[in-house]
């Protein structure tokens, strides 16, 4: 089913291999993941994710064939949602919630398609869900969690530069701030005051008005430890590049701070 554009949501396609099973669900953004994606929702379906969410793909645009639909059907994916339109992680989360709304899901988790996070650990964020949170950030340096062949330098930025100035936005203290692993509740997505449905979200901006805005509003959040391993040896999997990449998310967190994105 072809959904055109509305405001504060992307044209986009729907392909429902399944009906709602789930009172959550897990939005996974991806664009040409190639075979991480499937790694990713194979330990998804050994560790019956599907019995607690169901999984939906938002897919920016893939041509390299990881949004095949026998694969991902057989790897348990309830729903793949393809953008047709401009933006990126912010327009394919934006895209996902929306629909995700729509269909009356009672909190959505996100997660990204890289084959990085601890996919397994989706119903933590559900039970944090059930009492009462309004967002709940994973975090790779908390006790519990892990932070695996980490890049020297992000783990700086993250660190030093990123969580501190997210908290002192939020005023509430977060420690792993541009992790995507996150989930929040339906009340603080379809808040008044929150607003995520706006085409100001294109990239990542959306990531990080959602890190803070509920604190700000008096919502519930905390933090639950997670895993995030980085393969070694290998090319980093990221969508951000060094130095247009870093820049643009600084450029972002300091709009964010200065209030930029509140409705």
């Amino acid at each position: 089913m072809i959904y055109e554009k509305q405001p504060g949501v992307p044209k986009f396609e729907s392909f429902e291999y399944n009906e709602k099973q789930r009172d959550y669900v897990v939005l996974i953004p991806i664009i040409n993941e190639g075979d991480r994606i499937h790694k990713e929702l194979k330990r998804a379906q050994e560790n019956n994710v599907s019995a607690h969410a169901d999984i939906v793909i938002c897919d920016g645009g893939s041509s390299d064939g990881c949004t095949d639909e026998a694969k991902l059907k057989a790897l348990d994916v309830n729903t793949l949602l393809v953008k047709q339109d401009t933006g990126k992680q912010g327009a394919q989360l934006r895209m996902g919630i929306w629909w995700a709304l729509e269909r009356g899901y009672k909190g959505v988790i996100t997660v990204d398609g890289n084959n990085k996070d601890s996919i397994e650990d989706v119903p933590k964020f559900i039970a944090k869900l059930e009492e009462g949170y309004d967002i709940i950030q994973g975090s790779r340096f908390i006790k519990g969690g892990q932070a695996i062949n980490t890049p020297f330098v992000r783990n700086i930025a993250v660190r030093l530069i990123h969580a501190p100035v997210i908290s002192l936005t939020a005023h509430h203290k977060f420690t792993d701030t541009t992790n995507a692993y996150r989930a929040y509740s339906r009340k603080y997505l379809t808040d008044e005051r929150v607003q995520p449905l706006r085409d100001i979200f294109m990239t990542y901006e959306l990531l990080a008005y959602l890190s803070v805005r509920a604190t700000q509003i008096g919502m519930k959040a905390c933090e639950i430890p997670v895993t995030r391993a980085y393969p070694k040896g290998e090319k980093t999997p990221t969508k951000i590049s060094f130095f247009k990449g870093n820049n643009e998310l600084l450029k972002i967190l300091f709009s964010n701070a200065r209030g930029k994105y509140n409705p």
